[in-house]
């Protein structure tokens, strides 16, 4: 897949994503858990690989984090960070780059990498070269934490669903294939989204043939019943299916 293909999607759409409460459907049902996981932060340094406009970003700042470096393929998104940045300073330095040629870090390395939501939009090489660089980039003891759309939830969901992805094929035959979907937005609206199929056997495979020895914890993620009592209107439709998973892994 061409980058610039992924990058024109969140140019073109970098204002929709913009904020510092919560909006998408996975600011509630998977972001919070992420930032959880990568607890504690204080004291560490930081990259965010895929920041987009830095709302995950600035979240690992403010739990203490010594040093954040976003970075993100979309110079519309990197723009809006660094407007917020500006606008409320937290000390994050951004930076246009793809997360498959990490060498501007070339000497760098950190406590904690995050990618959110950065692999579905990668092809399985592609995605095998970034977690090789990851593993180069990370200390000793450190951890990397990602998300993707749970593999199996675009063979469950339909066209109502407010996360939903149009498939290119069946589970083994999609290998490698762009979905394109949409998320849905609390106010109604929705936002452009891809997910280039992986299996489990894809995404493990490619963790250990990075170099990661340590065996890697996985959550699924999905609504919970608190997301239910606070709008059964727009988390009712999703309840009891696979939305993402979780992975964090040590070096």
């Amino acid at each position: 897949m061409n980058p610039d293909s992924a990058k024109k999607i969140f140019d073109d759409s970098s204002e929709n994503w913009a904020r510092d409460e919560p909006k998408l459907l996975s600011d509630w049902t998977a972001r919070p858990f992420l930032l959880d996981w990568c607890l504690p932060v204080e004291g560490k340094r930081v990259l965010d690989l895929g920041c987009g406009e830095g709302y995950f970003t600035r979240q690992l700042s403010r739990k203490g984090a010594d040093r954040v470096q976003g970075s993100d393929i979309s110079s519309g998104m990197i723009e809006a960070a660094r407007a917020n940045e500006a606008k409320s300073p937290l000390g994050i330095e951004y930076a246009v780059g793809c997360a498959t040629d990490l060498s501007a870090l070339e000497g760098e390395s950190f406590d904690l990498i995050t990618a959110v939501f950065v692999y579905n939009y990668l092809k399985i090489d592609q995605m095998r070269q970034s977690l090789r660089q990851i593993f180069s980039h990370l200390k000793t003891g450190g951890q990397l934490v990602f998300s993707l759309p749970h593999p199996v939830n675009p063979f469950l969901t339909g066209t109502d669903s407010k996360f939903h992805f149009e498939r290119s094929g069946g589970w083994f035959s999609g290998r490698d294939q762009i979905f394109e979907g949409t998320i849905a937005l609390r106010d109604g609206e929705t936002v452009a989204v891809r997910c280039i199929h992986k299996t489990f056997e894809d995404v493990f495979s490619a963790l250990r043939d990075a170099g990661f020895e340590k065996f890697p914890e996985m959550r699924e993620l999905a609504v919970t019943e608190e997301h239910l009592a606070s709008d059964a209107s727009f988390f009712g439709p999703l309840k009891d299916l696979p939305l993402h998973i979780a992975i964090r892994v040590e070096r």
